[in-house]
């Protein structure tokens, strides 16, 4: 299977160009049998490759895939070194191996889902020929074996982005969003190109600093690297890093997310929450090498990450959108992931990158099956007591609500914890207590979501209660599958302090030869820990105990009529900041769209009055200096005899004067 493990993006691109061409005249079983059963091949073939590289000595898992042909052929760019080809050409290792199983794997259920919620949609086909298309662009970014074939996943997942958000295109303004399906798509295409302007630079400054792309040779450049070149490590950092702000919805480059729940709620499931917003810190962690060299670039990336949790945790406590609080949630747990490879716990982030495909791709396909039960509603302030109506949505969504929450012994817990105690190890207090301060809040607005979907009694109209019923098995047994997977994946990596000392932390022992060591930073619970096994103890208590109080807190604000407007009344200012997301949108809008729509207006007033005005004025000046001596170019030779007798006594007259 490793010689195959080129089929695994081609099989998806296969399925989306037969979809994208002849899709329209298939029946739609047909489409789905093909979209789904491309993904499941690609699924197959990893795990066997997957497999089979495990069976590998630790040291020798780097499997390179034949080149499937020369992109570019560059002559010597680095002095002393030789030219520069970068080929077509796919890699597995224990990294790109738990990236590929997560995403073929999450994807499969979500693209099997999908077959029942889109079953009533127009454009059937061009949907799975979109899906098809994001896999195999997703697959391309995790198996590239150099940085030019993962910029163009990168860049492919954008583009699948941008025509997913706006599938329904056609749909009207919405109010509730303030913009239509066609904008939201615009808007994440556009945020995200601002960051990958930096990517794309800090691609050409590698280049040009090591004559290389392909990742273990700039892994191993790196190492090599002499000290006075820290300086340019930090700044290629700080540009890679501009690249996963966009892609992974990271502060300031955070705006396009929640706007991007415009699109049919698989595709939020599947690019907004369990694959393409994780590519950045996929990235991050694949670069881990250079990071681990340019310590102010990771201090950059861990207070952007605590920083974004943090404040998207806040939104999410406000928000009435049943899709918007969980992008917020995805947000939020992107910092985390991000503020983990920032103090070098970088196989933690890509535990919790897994492990938050788990439990927030169940979330969406659980708030998917809500909106679907309930004809199409979102706002939680029209729902309630829908446990009794779906009761296979409301156990699975429990689950997940749990493992996000960090509660013992849900995936979540596992995950979350071991970037607590990697920030606790690294020495970064401040940036530990932001973290837990944002793990209470999200199992807060986790709970209150729970509890206004689920609990109590149902506030919509009578029409929706009658309406309310569960999704179809198709639909149903992806929530199963993905919450068994939420509440027992997080074993993998059993922290050897809940195991008595015995290594059974799987996880970590497979990812430890792709990803670069910190040094001193925690990577993971070893026997007893950095500190001890009383303080790892201490930490995963604490960790556990703000999550339970979160859940407390919100099952008691929100069981008592009343008491969340009282005390958002109370809370005055920050509530309403809060509420309005902090005015950022508004921000850009005042900073830099107005100023810019202002500057082409200019710029089209300038074009129109003095270009086009300098143009139109040389032509006017031609057509009246032609009209003046047309008034003497007559073509009567009695008229040039007469001028020249005139002339002729002027000249007299003046000599005469003279």
């Amino acid at each position: 299977m490793l010689e195959a493990v080129w089929l695994v993006p081609i099989l998806p691109l296969a399925a989306a160009a037969v979809n994208g061409a002849v899709g329209r005249r298939l029946p739609k079983r047909a489409v789905s049998w093909i979209a789904c059963g491309s993904v499941l091949a690609s699924l197959v073939v990893a795990t066997g490759a997957t497999l089979e590289l495990s069976e590998l000595p630790a040291e020798a898992r780097h499997f390179a895939s034949r080149a499937l042909g020369t992109w570019l052929s560059l002559g010597s760019v680095v002095e002393g070194r030789g030219p520069v080809e970068i080929a077509w050409e796919f890699a597995l290792d224990p990294l790109s191996a738990v990236m590929a199983l997560v995403v073929c794997g999450v994807g499969f259920l979500i693209h099997v889902y999908s077959v029942g919620y889109m079953a009533h949609e127009e454009g059937y086909s061009r949907f799975f020929a979109y899906m098809n298309l994001f896999m195999a662009m997703m697959l391309t970014l995790a198996l590239a074996d150099n940085l030019l074939v993962m910029f163009v996943g990168w860049e492919g997942v954008g583009l699948c982005s941008y025509l997913l958000i706006g599938f329904f295109y056609d749909r009207p303004f919405d109010e509730r969003t303030g913009m239509s399906c066609a904008d939201a798509g615009r808007k994440a295409f556009i945020v995200n190109r601002v960051g990958d302007l930096a990517f794309v630079i800090g691609i050409l400054y590698l280049l040009a600093t090591f004559g290389t792309l392909r990742f273990r040779e700039v892994a191993e450049a790196v190492a090599h690297a002499p000290t006075g070149s820290d300086g340019l490590l930090v700044a290629i950092g700080l540009l890679l890093f501009a690249g996963a702000c966009g892609k992974s919805a990271q502060i300031p480059l955070h705006v396009w997310l929640p706007d991007a729940m415009a699109g049919p709620t698989p595709v939020s499931a599947l690019i907004h929450a369990a694959t393409m917003v994780t590519a950045g810190v996929y990235m991050v962690t694949r670069m881990s090498g250079l990071y681990v060299r340019a310590p102010e670039a990771m201090a950059v990336v861990a207070a952007v990450g605590a920083a974004t949790a943090l404040f998207a945790a806040v939104m999410g406590t406000c928000a009435t959108d049943v899709k918007k609080v969980l992008a917020y949630s995805t947000v939020s747990q992107l910092g985390y992931m991000f503020a983990g490879a920032g103090v070098g716990a970088f196989v933690a982030a890509i535990f919790h990158l897994m492990t938050h495909a788990f439990f927030k791709a169940l979330l969406f396909l659980g708030a998917g099956s809500v909106i679907h039960g309930l004809g199409g509603e979102q706002d939680i302030r029209s729902m309630g007591g829908l446990r009794r109506k779906l009761p296979v949505t409301y156990g699975t969504f429990l689950v997940a609500t749990l493992a996000i929450a960090g509660v013992f012994p849900f995936a979540g817990f596992f995950s979350k914890d071991e970037i607590l105690a990697g920030a606790w190890a690294a020495g970064r207090r401040g940036l530990y207590l932001a973290l837990l301060a944002g793990a209470g809040l999200t199992a807060f607005y986790m709970t209150r979501l729970l509890y206004l979907v689920f609990h109590g009694g149902f506030r919509g109209s009578d029409a929706k209660w009658a309406h309310a019923h569960e999704a179809p098995p198709v639909m149903t047994v992806p929530l199963v599958v993905l919450a068994a997977l939420s509440a027992v994946g997080g074993f993998v990596g059993l922290p050897a302090f809940l195991t008595l000392g015995r290594d059974l932390d799987t996880f970590h022992r497979w990812l430890a030869p792709a990803v670069a060591s910190a040094g001193g930073a925690h990577e993971g619970h070893g026997a007893g820990g950095a500190h001890g096994g009383g303080l790892e103890w201490l930490l995963a208590g604490a960790a556990l105990g703000v999550g339970l109080a979160g859940i407390a807190l919100a099952v008691r604000v929100y069981r008592e009529s009343g008491l969340a407007e009282r005390i958002a009344e109370r809370a005055g200012t920050l509530y309403r900041m809060a509420r309005n997301l902090f005015w950022v949108d508004e921000l850009y809008e005042a900073a830099i769209v107005r100023p810019f729509y202002a500057l082409s207006r200019l710029s089209g007033a300038c074009d129109r009055y003095v270009v086009d005005g300098l143009v139109n004025g040389t032509g006017v000046a031609a057509d009246v200096t032609g009209n003046l001596v047309k008034l003497f170019q007559t073509g009567y030779v009695r008229n040039y005899a007469l001028l020249f007798l005139l002339g002729v006594a002027a000249i007299l007259v003046y000599l005469v004067n003279a």
